[in-house]
């Protein structure tokens, strides 16, 4: 619990200094966000044994599209050691580009994640992102490739996925559908995952739905509730 108090801690911290970053620094800007979600589901799977947990980021992001941040959640205890203590909370670095070309928006970048009083569990992965837009509808398609370490069971990773959104300025929602196939450490058999869900604005908040499922997991309904800065 305390690693989850630290990560809102210090994405409030970064809020608060916002307009003081913005003037100061040029070129370089910060965005971020803090809430919770009712069950922390990734690529279908879930990683608080359908817990609410706490959940931040916060980036630092340059006008020729350079970017690095930090990311975190709160988790089920995981990699248990020979102590019987394993992380309770998620904590990625990232860092990367994202611009446009060709009329397509591309994010390459690279994601170490680490899981603080986890045992053998940290693991580097390394995502890419080709989006486009047209009209209110957005289609983006994207790869995470994880090679062989400690982390990922001594196996290479892949998840592959499409998502679309369609969120006309008339509507008060936006909806979204996503699909995915991981095959490798952490999906030793393959394993293919989707959610369809809706988000609306609310005064400073962000809130959300999904329905989320996989062929390996049951299926679940998750809320979210995010303030961005």
């Amino acid at each position: 619990m305390i690693y989850r108090v630290i990560a809102a801690s210090l994405a409030a911290l970064l809020a608060s200094n916002v307009p003081v970053l913005a003037q100061e620094a040029g070129p370089w800007s910060v965005e971020g966000r803090i809430g919770a979600v009712s069950d922390y589901r990734d690529r279908g799977y879930t990683l608080s044994a359908g817990d609410p947990v706490l959940q931040g980021d916060a980036t630092l992001l340059h006008a020729s599209g350079l970017y690095g941040g930090v990311w975190a959640s709160g988790i089920e205890e995981y990699g248990v050691g020979p102590d019987g203590d394993g992380a309770e909370i998620e904590v990625t670095l990232y860092a990367g580009w994202a611009g446009s070309a060709g009329g397509f928006d591309i994010d390459l970048g690279v994601w170490s994640n680490l899981y603080p009083d986890g045992d053998e569990v940290n693991y580097v992965e390394f995502p890419l992102q080709i989006g486009r837009t047209f009209g209110d509808a957005t289609f983006t398609t994207g790869v995470v490739w994880a090679p062989s370490q400690t982390g990922t069971g001594d196996e290479a990773d892949t998840w592959v996925w499409t998502r679309a959104e369609y969120a006309p300025e008339a509507w008060p929602v936006s909806v979204h559908a996503m699909i995915g196939h991981e095959d490798g450490g952490f999906a030793p058999d393959g394993k293919t995952d989707w959610r369809i869900g809706a988000k609306a604005p609310l005064g400073v908040f962000t809130l959300g739905v999904d329905w989320v499922d996989s062929d390996t997991e049951d299926n679940a309904v998750v809320a979210s509730v995010f303030w961005d800065f």
